[in-house]
């Protein structure tokens, strides 16, 4: 069973911050990697920022020195703290699990429900 909760979304004007959180409840699985991704009005879903079980992350050049991602594997929790925010950053934000259950070699990815961000003034 794999559920995974957004929260701390919400609007922002420009240049604030905002930090979103997510709670996963996955129990019988290892977890490879946790994260977040975005889709704003008309676009595909993109990556902001991942981190692996391994200490390796992804991130969006867009976000880069602006969005912090932080978690814990063993409480399945991921954070991601936004600075100076901009218009562009507006979309609903999922957080993301990629896992595996015990045993099993096959990854399966997991997504929550979203949250919305809303940048404006």
């Amino acid at each position: 069973q794999v559920q995974l909760v957004e929260s701390g979304g919400g609007l922002a004007q420009p240049g604030g911050s905002l930090r979103l959180s997510c709670a996963g409840s996955i129990s019988g699985f290892t977890v490879e990697s946790l994260g977040w991704y975005r889709q704003a009005p008309g676009k595909q879903r993109e990556l902001v920022e991942t981190m692996s079980g391994s200490g390796g992350s992804n991130y969006a050049e867009s976000v880069e020195g602006r969005c912090f991602i932080s978690g814990d594997f063993a409480k399945r929790s991921v954070n991601l703290q936004m600075h100076n925010v901009k218009p562009e950053d507006t979309a609903v934000y999922y957080c993301y699990a990629e896992a595996r259950r015990y045993g099993r070699t096959i990854r399966n990815t997991y997504w929550g429900q979203g949250t919305q961000v809303t940048v404006s003034q």
